[in-house]
């Protein structure tokens, strides 16, 4: 379901249109209702956002736990002119876990299904990797917009209003490739990432807006050793699966480091996987992701 993030075509704070999105209501105990946002150029909902509002209404059926691991599949395209009503099942209540399954729905169909385990807070003591190289400081590194609008100089008409658009995500690339005209590069490849601006909100929020980030760049990984972009007309990319790990408790209006790569790609689709990072060098989340890397052949 990847497309690029709704940059949505209203005026107004991103965050707050993103805030907007993950207002989902509720309709009866265990069912919602969530705006399904602004289009892309490829015209499908952006699935970041699906995984979000999904981990959401789970979320909005849990109290006192927070989510430690989700896993969710994409099934179809959503459709970015209709809401989208998310069901949630209670599975279980456990005296440590808590386990829901929410399915996403548009025209009677299911688009995106999640299961997510939530837990109460326990001690124990905290071993994990290291970052695995020393990062630039991304106070000293140009802004998301400034490198968007020079990027978009290359983009046709249609993708580059849309590519140059403020996000509700500032993302700063370490090492960025073209996205007009990429060269081979190493699946390896980082960013640092946080909200625009402060968002606030309680943990379940919190990670409902790491969750919408963690679809961003994540399967261009598996494209960058090929020398091809999302927005490359020559493949039709398309999220498969979406799996994150929650280690810690999120805060993410402050800045993390997303380090990914991508081990196998073959098959038209890509494998990719995510490691994110506090400034002081906790490891908060893991992500793992599969996508459809199917190669366009022109017809004639």
């Amino acid at each position: 379901m990847t497309a690029t993030p709704p940059t949505a075509q209203d005026d107004g704070d991103p965050v707050d249109r993103l805030l907007s999105l993950l207002s989902i209501e509720r309709l009866d105990r265990d069912l919602f209702r969530a705006r399904s946002g602004i289009a892309s150029p490829r015209r499908r909902i952006f699935g970041g956002q699906v995984i979000a509002q999904a981990l959401m209404a789970a979320c909005r059926t849990v109290e006192g736990r927070r989510c430690h691991s989700l896993h969710a599949y994409f099934l179809r395209p959503g459709d970015p002119s209709i809401p989208v009503i998310y069901e949630v099942d209670r599975v279980r209540d456990g005296g440590s876990f808590t386990t829901r399954q929410v399915s996403a729905v548009q025209n009677g169909a299911q688009i995106f299904n999640l299961a997510a385990s939530f837990q109460a807070d326990e001690e124990s003591p905290v071993v994990h990797h290291p970052l695995p190289f020393a990062p630039p400081d991304p106070d000293t590194m140009p802004d998301r917009d400034t490198a968007r609008r020079a990027a978009a100089a290359g983009l046709p008409p249609e993708w580059a209003e849309d590519y140059a658009r403020p996000s509700a995500i500032e993302l700063r690339e370490i090492d960025p490739i073209d996205p007009a005209d990429p060269s081979p590069a190493s699946d390896r490849n980082a960013a640092w990432f946080r909200v625009s601006r402060p968002a606030g909100g309680d943990d379940h929020l919190q990670q409902c807006l790491m969750a919408y980030a963690t679809d961003m760049k994540l399967l261009a990984s598996a494209l960058r050793p090929l020398g091809r972009s999302i927005l490359s007309p020559e493949v039709m990319p398309a999220s498969l699966d979406h799996a994150i790990w929650f280690h810690q408790k999120i805060d993410f209006d402050h800045w993390h480091l997303y380090v990914m790569d991508s081990p196998f790609t073959g098959g038209a689709r890509g494998f990719n996987r995510g490691s994110i990072f506090r400034q002081d060098g906790a490891l908060v989340a893991s992500v793992a992701q599969e996508g459809l890397l199917r190669p366009i052949v022109p017809r004639g």
